[in-house]
């Protein structure tokens, strides 16, 4: 969504003169090869043998020192997940910094780590929380579109956490973390099965997508609907026309409801059960902002942001996590906001309700862990839409080029990230918060 001033500092001239550029992202498109370019896979962790291997099934050039591989690294892969003491980490920097001095054009690093929280050794604790430091680091100096992710398994049986990691590792390398930068996901031992067509990874599973008329929830719908998934489309029945074109365009079905009402989680698993035969992936995307300094808002406007961004998940929740809802296999996915994190001014009640569904993540994780279900959530950041358009020129500037890729980010990234969450592989990733936002410089 080109404006004035983007147009006039992409111009050759400002070219020419020198202006920063913002690199163009390399977003998915199936089909495409995982990375442009060789992969190193180093670091001598559990798992850089099995990944490797993968990396190879996949059709990438992969090598295990730098000297193997020629030209320009399209990913660095490095696995820091056996380091137990400080001194360990000399191969952060031995193998990483000649490695990334050759990084190409929107390259990848994914750093493997064990998680912390799974430990009990000083040493190796400090040894493991070392590399979240250095990967948020790195992202914030890379350039050139190139992204640094960390992914963390569980220290208790590497083995089993194997699966799950490289469904992670693979989703950080593709096209599909374009701007997901500078974030930490934690990978338990939960079995991560590949899907039979990689292309449609969510072949046979039914999806609801909440405020699925226009924006980031019409971009979920048709990125869940490329992937396999038939998707339900649910928005309030003002948005209707919007709706049904969005329900035609993905091929799924269109229902008109009020998410805030007390039989909307019923009505949706109604739907899906007697149209679809079953309900797999619920994505809460619906949403709404009244911004307003907090000394100047309404009561209304504050009970209308907590009920329809916060409240009506809870209630719809309760009925997808009960009988004849989600079972085993089951994802939910969540819109939280780095507003959620890391606050905003004017928006008090939003960032309220965007906090409250972190919460909602946290609660749930452990209650649906044992039954094959995951609840995780992604918080955007500067995304492209029609919303952002209206908002005060100098504002959006800032908005777009606070981030470690000096842009926005598209409703395209958003999606893709739900879609991987919503993937079969990614069993093994429950009650987190992935932040698309281009590592924005806002919030942890």
């Amino acid at each position: 969504m080109a404006d004035l001033f983007t147009t006039i500092i992409t111009s050759p001239l400002a070219r020419k003169a020198g202006v920063p550029q913002p690199t163009k992202l390399r977003r998915y498109t199936p089909g495409d090869p995982l990375v442009e370019g060789p992969v190193l896979v180093a670091g001598g962790g559990h798992f850089d043998t099995s990944l490797a291997n993968r990396l190879e099934q996949a059709g990438a050039q992969v090598g295990t020192a730098l000297e193997e591989l020629d030209g320009r690294l399209g990913a660095l892969v490095l696995d820091l997940s056996a380091a137990a003491d400080p001194s360990d980490l000399v191969a952060l920097h031995a193998i990483g910094a000649p490695a990334v001095k050759r990084l190409a054009k929107n390259a990848r690093v994914v750093v493997l780590g064990t998680d912390p929280a799974t430990l009990t050794d000083v040493s190796h604790i400090a040894a493991q929380r070392a590399l979240e430091g250095f990967t948020r680091s790195l992202g914030k100096e890379l350039r050139f579109g190139a992204t640094a992710n960390l992914v963390l398994a569980t220290a208790a049986d590497p083995a089993l956490a194997e699966s799950g990691v490289w469904s992670a590792v693979e989703f950080f390398l593709s096209g599909r973390s374009a701007y997901v930068d500078g974030q930490v996901v934690r990978v338990g031992d939960a079995a991560s099965p590949s899907a039979a067509d990689p292309l449609r990874p969510l072949a046979g599973k039914v999806a609801v997508v909440t405020g699925a008329a226009r924006g980031i929830g019409a971009e979920i719908a048709a990125v869940l609907a490329r992937d396999g998934a038939t998707v339900i489309a649910v928005d309030v029945p003002q948005a209707g026309e919007s709706l049904a074109k969005v329900a035609n365009d993905v091929r799924g079905t269109a229902l008109q409801l009020d998410v805030t009402t007390e039989d909307a989680g019923r009505r949706i698993l109604e739907h899906a059960t007697s149209r679809h035969g079953s309900l797999d992936i619920v994505v809460h995307n619906a949403g709404i902002l009244r911004d307003k300094l907090f000394v100047n808002m309404s009561d209304d406007k504050w009970a209308a942001v907590l009920n329809v961004n916060l409240r009506s998940i809870i209630r719809m929740n309760e009925t997808f996590l009960g009988g004849g809802g989600l079972g085993e296999g089951g994802r939910i996915v969540c819109l939280s906001s780095i507003a959620g994190i890391a606050g905003n001014r004017g928006q008090t009640n939003y960032a309220a309700s965007k906090a409250g569904v972190i919460g909602i993540v946290e609660a749930l994780e452990g209650q649906v862990r044992d039954r094959g279900i995951t609840v995780n959530a992604v918080a955007p950041g500067f995304i492209e839409t029609e919303m952002t358009k209206s908002v005060p020129f100098a504002t959006r500037e800032v908005g777009r080029r606070s981030n470690s890729l000096q842009q926005g980010g598209l409703p395209k990234d958003v999606a893709e990230t739900i879609a991987w969450l919503a993937q079969p592989g990614a069993a093994a990733v429950n009650g987190q918060v992935l932040r698309v936002c281009g590592q924005s410089l806002l919030g942890a």
